[in-house]
Protein backbone atom coordinates (compact mmCIF):
# COMPACT_ATOMS: atom_id res chain seq x y z
CA UNK A 1 0.00 0.00 0.00
CA UNK A 2 1.08 3.60 -0.62
CA UNK A 3 2.92 5.10 2.39
CA UNK A 4 0.39 7.94 2.74
CA UNK A 5 -2.54 5.53 2.76
CA UNK A 6 -0.82 3.36 5.36
CA UNK A 7 -0.33 6.45 7.53
CA UNK A 8 -3.98 7.41 7.07
CA UNK A 9 -4.93 3.98 8.32
CA UNK A 10 -2.59 4.36 11.30
CA UNK A 11 -4.41 7.58 12.26
CA UNK A 12 -7.50 5.53 13.08
CA UNK A 13 -10.84 4.57 11.57
CA UNK A 14 -14.17 6.04 12.61
CA UNK A 15 -17.79 6.05 11.56
CA UNK A 16 -19.95 9.18 11.53
CA UNK A 17 -23.76 8.82 11.51
CA UNK A 18 -25.76 11.96 10.74
CA UNK A 19 -29.23 12.36 12.22
CA UNK A 20 -30.55 15.44 10.35
CA UNK A 21 -33.55 16.48 12.44
CA UNK A 22 -33.89 19.21 15.08
CA UNK A 23 -36.78 20.50 17.13
CA UNK A 24 -35.92 24.04 15.94
CA UNK A 25 -33.31 25.69 13.72
CA UNK A 26 -30.90 27.94 15.64
CA UNK A 27 -30.30 31.35 13.99
CA UNK A 28 -26.50 30.92 13.89
CA UNK A 29 -26.50 27.34 12.54
CA UNK A 30 -25.50 26.44 8.98
CA UNK A 31 -25.33 22.67 9.57
CA UNK A 32 -27.42 20.24 7.56
CA UNK A 33 -30.33 20.17 10.01
CA UNK A 34 -34.05 20.13 9.33
CA UNK A 35 -37.24 20.70 11.30
CA UNK A 36 -40.17 18.35 10.70
CA UNK A 37 -43.57 19.13 12.19
CA UNK A 38 -44.78 15.60 11.65
CA UNK A 39 -43.33 12.58 13.39
CA UNK A 40 -40.26 11.10 11.69
CA UNK A 41 -40.54 7.43 10.73
CA UNK A 42 -37.54 6.31 12.77
CA UNK A 43 -37.87 2.64 11.89
CA UNK A 44 -37.66 3.51 8.20
CA UNK A 45 -34.61 5.72 8.73
CA UNK A 46 -32.94 3.05 10.89
CA UNK A 47 -33.39 0.52 8.08
CA UNK A 48 -31.84 3.00 5.64
CA UNK A 49 -28.84 3.53 7.93
CA UNK A 50 -28.39 -0.24 8.03
CA UNK A 51 -28.38 -0.44 4.24
CA UNK A 52 -25.96 2.44 3.75
CA UNK A 53 -23.63 1.08 6.43
CA UNK A 54 -23.64 -2.21 4.56
CA UNK A 55 -22.60 -0.42 1.36
CA UNK A 56 -19.61 1.20 3.05
CA UNK A 57 -18.66 -1.98 4.92
CA UNK A 58 -18.14 -3.77 1.62
CA UNK A 59 -15.42 -1.28 0.61
CA UNK A 60 -13.71 -1.09 4.02
CA UNK A 61 -13.32 -4.76 4.90
CA UNK A 62 -10.72 -5.50 7.53
CA UNK A 63 -10.99 -2.09 9.21
CA UNK A 64 -11.25 -1.90 12.99
CA UNK A 65 -13.58 0.80 14.33
CA UNK A 66 -11.98 3.01 16.98
CA UNK A 67 -14.85 5.50 17.19
CA UNK A 68 -18.48 6.07 16.29
CA UNK A 69 -20.05 9.52 16.40
CA UNK A 70 -23.80 10.11 16.22
CA UNK A 71 -24.08 13.75 15.18
CA UNK A 72 -26.59 16.09 13.66
CA UNK A 73 -29.03 17.64 13.83
CA UNK A 74 -30.10 16.43 17.25
CA UNK A 75 -29.34 12.71 17.65
CA UNK A 76 -30.94 12.74 21.10
CA UNK A 77 -34.26 12.99 19.27
CA UNK A 78 -33.62 9.40 18.20
CA UNK A 79 -35.34 6.72 20.22
CA UNK A 80 -32.90 4.48 22.10
CA UNK A 81 -34.14 1.59 19.96
CA UNK A 82 -33.08 3.51 16.83
CA UNK A 83 -29.63 4.14 18.27
CA UNK A 84 -29.36 0.46 19.20
CA UNK A 85 -30.22 -0.62 15.65
CA UNK A 86 -27.56 1.67 14.19
CA UNK A 87 -24.86 0.58 16.64
CA UNK A 88 -25.75 -3.10 16.16
CA UNK A 89 -25.49 -2.62 12.40
CA UNK A 90 -21.99 -1.20 12.84
CA UNK A 91 -20.77 -3.94 15.19
CA UNK A 92 -22.24 -6.61 12.87
CA UNK A 93 -20.28 -5.26 9.88
CA UNK A 94 -16.91 -4.24 11.36
CA UNK A 95 -14.57 -5.38 14.10
CA UNK A 96 -14.77 -3.03 17.07
CA UNK A 97 -11.76 -1.87 19.05
CA UNK A 98 -11.90 -3.01 22.67
CA UNK A 99 -11.78 0.66 23.75
CA UNK A 100 -14.12 1.97 21.07
CA UNK A 101 -15.49 5.47 21.75
CA UNK A 102 -19.20 5.83 20.94
CA UNK A 103 -20.39 9.44 21.16
CA UNK A 104 -23.84 10.94 20.86
CA UNK A 105 -24.72 14.63 20.57
CA UNK A 106 -27.64 15.75 22.71
CA UNK A 107 -29.53 18.92 23.45
CA UNK A 108 -30.52 19.64 27.05
CA UNK A 109 -34.17 19.86 26.03
CA UNK A 110 -34.15 16.24 24.84
CA UNK A 111 -32.53 14.88 27.99
CA UNK A 112 -34.51 12.44 30.04
CA UNK A 113 -32.95 10.07 32.55
CA UNK A 114 -34.70 7.03 31.09
CA UNK A 115 -33.77 7.97 27.52
CA UNK A 116 -30.13 8.42 28.55
CA UNK A 117 -30.19 5.03 30.26
CA UNK A 118 -31.48 3.60 27.00
CA UNK A 119 -28.58 5.14 25.03
CA UNK A 120 -26.11 3.81 27.57
CA UNK A 121 -27.62 0.34 27.31
CA UNK A 122 -27.35 0.57 23.51
CA UNK A 123 -23.59 1.13 23.82
CA UNK A 124 -23.10 4.90 23.92
CA UNK A 125 -20.22 5.71 26.28
CA UNK A 126 -19.70 9.41 25.62
CA UNK A 127 -22.23 12.23 25.29
CA UNK A 128 -21.72 15.75 23.97
CA UNK A 129 -24.29 18.28 25.20
CA UNK A 130 -25.17 21.39 23.19
CA UNK A 131 -25.39 23.74 26.18
CA UNK A 132 -24.02 26.87 24.36
CA UNK A 133 -24.53 29.24 27.31
CA UNK A 134 -25.21 29.21 31.04
CA UNK A 135 -27.23 32.46 30.89
CA UNK A 136 -30.92 32.57 30.02
CA UNK A 137 -30.80 35.84 28.05
CA UNK A 138 -28.04 34.56 25.80
CA UNK A 139 -29.76 31.21 25.32
CA UNK A 140 -32.81 33.11 24.10
CA UNK A 141 -30.66 35.20 21.74
CA UNK A 142 -29.08 32.03 20.36
CA UNK A 143 -32.50 30.52 19.71
CA UNK A 144 -32.02 27.65 22.14
CA UNK A 145 -35.09 25.89 23.54
CA UNK A 146 -33.64 25.24 27.00
CA UNK A 147 -32.82 27.52 29.91
CA UNK A 148 -29.72 27.48 32.09
CA UNK A 149 -31.34 25.43 34.85
CA UNK A 150 -32.32 22.75 32.33
CA UNK A 151 -28.76 22.69 31.01
CA UNK A 152 -27.34 22.19 34.48
CA UNK A 153 -29.74 19.31 35.15
CA UNK A 154 -28.81 17.73 31.83
CA UNK A 155 -25.12 17.91 32.71
CA UNK A 156 -25.80 16.23 36.05
CA UNK A 157 -27.87 13.50 34.37
CA UNK A 158 -25.19 12.88 31.76
CA UNK A 159 -22.40 12.71 34.34
CA UNK A 160 -24.37 10.14 36.30
CA UNK A 161 -25.08 8.02 33.20
CA UNK A 162 -22.05 8.03 30.90
CA UNK A 163 -18.35 7.35 31.51
CA UNK A 164 -17.40 10.41 29.47
CA UNK A 165 -19.05 13.80 28.97
CA UNK A 166 -18.39 16.95 26.97
CA UNK A 167 -20.48 20.04 26.47
CA UNK A 168 -20.33 23.00 24.09
CA UNK A 169 -20.31 26.71 24.86
CA UNK A 170 -20.34 29.64 22.44
CA UNK A 171 -18.46 32.80 23.39
CA UNK A 172 -17.74 36.25 21.93
CA UNK A 173 -21.49 36.70 21.79
CA UNK A 174 -23.15 40.07 21.04
CA UNK A 175 -22.56 42.50 23.93
CA UNK A 176 -20.69 39.91 26.00
CA UNK A 177 -17.79 41.27 28.05
CA UNK A 178 -14.51 39.52 28.85
CA UNK A 179 -15.37 39.55 32.56
CA UNK A 180 -18.73 37.90 31.89
CA UNK A 181 -17.13 35.20 29.78
CA UNK A 182 -14.41 34.51 32.36
CA UNK A 183 -17.02 33.99 35.08
CA UNK A 184 -19.17 31.80 32.85
CA UNK A 185 -16.19 29.73 31.72
CA UNK A 186 -15.05 29.08 35.29
CA UNK A 187 -18.63 28.08 36.15
CA UNK A 188 -18.62 25.67 33.19
CA UNK A 189 -15.30 24.13 34.19
CA UNK A 190 -16.70 23.46 37.66
CA UNK A 191 -19.56 21.56 36.02
CA UNK A 192 -17.42 19.79 33.42
CA UNK A 193 -16.11 16.26 33.54
CA UNK A 194 -12.97 16.12 31.38
CA UNK A 195 -13.77 17.82 28.06
CA UNK A 196 -15.20 21.12 26.79
CA UNK A 197 -15.79 22.44 23.27
CA UNK A 198 -15.58 26.24 23.23
CA UNK A 199 -16.44 28.03 20.00
CA UNK A 200 -16.29 31.69 19.05
CA UNK A 201 -19.60 32.77 17.55
CA UNK A 202 -19.18 33.18 13.80
CA UNK A 203 -21.58 34.67 11.29
CA UNK A 204 -22.31 32.08 8.60
CA UNK A 205 -23.85 32.97 5.26
CA UNK A 206 -27.43 31.83 4.81
CA UNK A 207 -28.33 32.03 8.49
CA UNK A 208 -30.71 34.52 10.17
CA UNK A 209 -27.74 35.93 12.11
CA UNK A 210 -26.03 36.70 8.80
CA UNK A 211 -29.04 38.75 7.69
CA UNK A 212 -29.25 40.57 11.03
CA UNK A 213 -25.51 41.27 11.13
CA UNK A 214 -25.33 42.68 7.62
CA UNK A 215 -28.50 44.67 8.29
CA UNK A 216 -26.82 46.38 11.24
CA UNK A 217 -29.12 44.71 13.77
CA UNK A 218 -26.55 42.44 15.40
CA UNK A 219 -23.31 43.76 16.87
CA UNK A 220 -20.33 41.42 17.05
CA UNK A 221 -16.95 41.84 18.78
CA UNK A 222 -14.28 43.26 16.47
CA UNK A 223 -11.22 41.22 15.50
CA UNK A 224 -9.05 42.54 18.34
CA UNK A 225 -11.68 41.83 20.98
CA UNK A 226 -12.24 38.40 19.46
CA UNK A 227 -8.53 37.71 19.92
CA UNK A 228 -8.79 38.78 23.56
CA UNK A 229 -11.69 36.37 24.09
CA UNK A 230 -9.58 33.57 22.61
CA UNK A 231 -6.53 34.40 24.73
CA UNK A 232 -8.65 34.56 27.87
CA UNK A 233 -10.17 31.18 27.04
CA UNK A 234 -6.72 29.59 26.71
CA UNK A 235 -5.48 31.18 29.92
CA UNK A 236 -8.44 30.06 32.04
CA UNK A 237 -8.68 26.52 30.67
CA UNK A 238 -4.93 25.91 31.01
CA UNK A 239 -4.99 27.13 34.61
CA UNK A 240 -7.89 24.76 35.36
CA UNK A 241 -6.29 21.67 33.79
CA UNK A 242 -8.30 21.64 30.54
CA UNK A 243 -5.78 22.90 27.97
CA UNK A 244 -6.62 23.15 24.28
CA UNK A 245 -5.60 20.17 22.20
CA UNK A 246 -7.30 21.67 19.12
CA UNK A 247 -8.37 25.20 18.18
CA UNK A 248 -11.75 24.93 19.95
CA UNK A 249 -11.48 21.77 22.04
CA UNK A 250 -10.13 21.38 25.56
CA UNK A 251 -9.54 18.27 27.62
CA UNK A 252 -7.68 16.73 30.47
CA UNK A 253 -4.73 14.73 29.07
CA UNK A 254 -6.07 11.44 27.74
CA UNK A 255 -9.68 12.65 27.51
CA UNK A 256 -9.50 14.04 23.98
CA UNK A 257 -12.37 13.15 21.63
CA UNK A 258 -10.98 10.13 19.78
CA UNK A 259 -13.40 10.48 16.91
CA UNK A 260 -12.42 14.04 16.12
CA UNK A 261 -8.75 13.06 16.37
CA UNK A 262 -9.36 10.69 13.47
CA UNK A 263 -10.44 13.71 11.39
CA UNK A 264 -7.64 16.02 12.49
CA UNK A 265 -4.95 13.35 12.14
CA UNK A 266 -6.30 12.70 8.64
CA UNK A 267 -7.40 9.15 9.22
CA UNK A 268 -10.10 7.20 7.41
CA UNK A 269 -13.76 7.58 8.28
CA UNK A 270 -17.12 6.51 6.88
CA UNK A 271 -19.90 9.09 6.76
CA UNK A 272 -23.49 7.84 6.55
CA UNK A 273 -26.80 9.66 6.69
CA UNK A 274 -28.04 12.81 4.96
CA UNK A 275 -25.20 15.21 4.12
CA UNK A 276 -22.43 13.11 5.68
CA UNK A 277 -18.89 13.22 4.27
CA UNK A 278 -16.12 10.65 4.45
CA UNK A 279 -12.48 9.96 3.59
CA UNK A 280 -11.52 6.41 2.69
CA UNK A 281 -8.39 4.60 1.55
CA UNK A 282 -9.60 2.24 -1.19
CA UNK A 283 -6.91 0.24 -2.92
CA UNK A 284 -4.14 2.71 -3.78
CA UNK A 285 -6.51 5.70 -3.78
CA UNK A 286 -7.76 8.10 -1.12
CA UNK A 287 -11.41 8.79 -1.81
CA UNK A 288 -13.73 11.63 -0.85
CA UNK A 289 -17.35 10.64 -0.27
CA UNK A 290 -20.45 12.71 0.29
CA UNK A 291 -24.09 11.80 0.67
CA UNK A 292 -27.33 13.45 -0.46
CA UNK A 293 -28.21 16.27 1.98
CA UNK A 294 -32.03 16.29 1.90
CA UNK A 295 -33.33 13.69 4.38
CA UNK A 296 -36.30 12.33 2.45
CA UNK A 297 -34.41 12.37 -0.86
CA UNK A 298 -31.56 10.46 0.83
CA UNK A 299 -34.04 8.00 2.30
CA UNK A 300 -35.56 7.21 -1.09
CA UNK A 301 -32.13 6.89 -2.71
CA UNK A 302 -30.95 4.41 -0.08
CA UNK A 303 -34.13 2.35 -0.43
CA UNK A 304 -33.66 2.22 -4.19
CA UNK A 305 -29.87 1.94 -4.51
CA UNK A 306 -28.54 0.79 -1.15
CA UNK A 307 -26.81 4.13 -0.53
CA UNK A 308 -27.32 7.87 -0.97
CA UNK A 309 -23.83 8.76 -2.21
CA UNK A 310 -23.55 11.67 -4.62
CA UNK A 311 -19.73 11.84 -4.61
CA UNK A 312 -17.09 9.12 -4.69
CA UNK A 313 -13.97 10.66 -6.15
CA UNK A 314 -10.24 10.26 -5.80
CA UNK A 315 -8.19 13.06 -4.23
CA UNK A 316 -5.03 14.07 -6.06
CA UNK A 317 -1.71 14.61 -4.30
CA UNK A 318 -2.18 18.36 -3.95
CA UNK A 319 -5.67 17.97 -2.46
CA UNK A 320 -4.45 15.37 0.03
CA UNK A 321 -1.54 17.57 1.09
CA UNK A 322 -3.79 20.61 1.52
CA UNK A 323 -6.34 18.68 3.57
CA UNK A 324 -3.64 17.15 5.74
CA UNK A 325 -2.25 20.60 6.55
CA UNK A 326 -5.66 22.17 7.15
CA UNK A 327 -6.74 19.41 9.54
CA UNK A 328 -3.46 18.68 11.29
CA UNK A 329 -2.48 22.26 12.03
CA UNK A 330 -5.63 22.64 14.11
CA UNK A 331 -4.01 20.36 16.68
CA UNK A 332 -1.58 21.54 19.35
CA UNK A 333 0.40 18.36 18.66
CA UNK A 334 1.03 19.75 15.18
CA UNK A 335 1.98 17.75 12.09
CA UNK A 336 4.77 15.49 10.91
CA UNK A 337 6.22 17.05 7.76
CA UNK A 338 7.20 13.59 6.52
CA UNK A 339 3.53 12.66 6.51
CA UNK A 340 2.81 15.76 4.46
CA UNK A 341 5.46 14.67 1.97
CA UNK A 342 3.89 11.22 1.78
CA UNK A 343 0.50 12.70 0.88
CA UNK A 344 1.60 15.59 -1.32
CA UNK A 345 4.64 13.85 -2.86
CA UNK A 346 6.72 16.97 -2.30
CA UNK A 347 8.33 18.86 0.55
CA UNK A 348 7.29 22.10 2.19
CA UNK A 349 9.24 25.05 0.76
CA UNK A 350 12.03 25.73 3.33
CA UNK A 351 11.95 29.47 2.65
CA UNK A 352 8.21 29.71 3.31
CA UNK A 353 8.54 27.58 6.44
CA UNK A 354 11.36 29.74 7.76
CA UNK A 355 9.35 32.89 7.06
CA UNK A 356 6.42 31.52 9.08
CA UNK A 357 8.80 30.54 11.89
CA UNK A 358 10.39 34.00 11.95
CA UNK A 359 6.99 35.71 12.07
CA UNK A 360 5.80 33.47 14.92
CA UNK A 361 3.00 31.82 12.95
CA UNK A 362 4.37 28.29 13.47
CA UNK A 363 6.89 26.72 15.79
CA UNK A 364 9.05 23.60 15.63
CA UNK A 365 8.44 20.61 17.90
CA UNK A 366 11.61 18.72 17.15
CA UNK A 367 12.83 17.34 13.87
CA UNK A 368 10.23 17.34 11.05
CA UNK A 369 7.37 18.44 13.34
CA UNK A 370 5.72 21.85 13.42
CA UNK A 371 2.55 23.35 14.82
CA UNK A 372 0.65 26.61 14.51
CA UNK A 373 1.16 29.10 17.30
CA UNK A 374 -1.76 30.92 18.91
CA UNK A 375 -1.09 33.80 16.54
CA UNK A 376 -1.09 31.34 13.66
CA UNK A 377 -4.47 29.92 14.67
CA UNK A 378 -6.09 33.29 13.91
CA UNK A 379 -4.87 33.16 10.29
CA UNK A 380 -4.75 29.39 9.86
CA UNK A 381 -6.02 29.44 6.28
CA UNK A 382 -3.18 31.79 5.32
CA UNK A 383 -0.61 29.61 7.15
CA UNK A 384 -1.85 26.53 5.29
CA UNK A 385 -1.77 28.41 1.98
CA UNK A 386 1.84 29.45 2.59
CA UNK A 387 2.98 25.93 3.49
CA UNK A 388 1.10 24.36 0.58
CA UNK A 389 2.38 26.85 -2.04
Amino acid sequence: MDVALTQASDAGFGIYVHWPFCAAKCPYCDFNSHVRHQQVDQARFAAAFERELNHFAEMTQGKVVQSVFLGGGTPSLMEPATVERVLTAISDRWSMDSNVEISLEANPTSVEAERFKGYRAAGVNRVSLGVQSLHDADLKLLGRLHDAATARRAIETARATFPRLSFDLIYARPNQTLAQWEAELKDAIALAADHLSLYQLTIEEGTPFYTLYHGGKLTMPDQDLGAEFYELTQKVTEAEGLPAYEVSNHAKPGAECRHNLVYWRYGDYVGVGPGAHGRLSVGVNRMATSVERHPETWLEAVEQNGHGMIEFSGLNEEEQGDEFLLMGLRLTEGIDLKRYEAFAHRSVDPKRLNDLLEHGMVEELGENRVRATREGFFVLDAVVADLAA
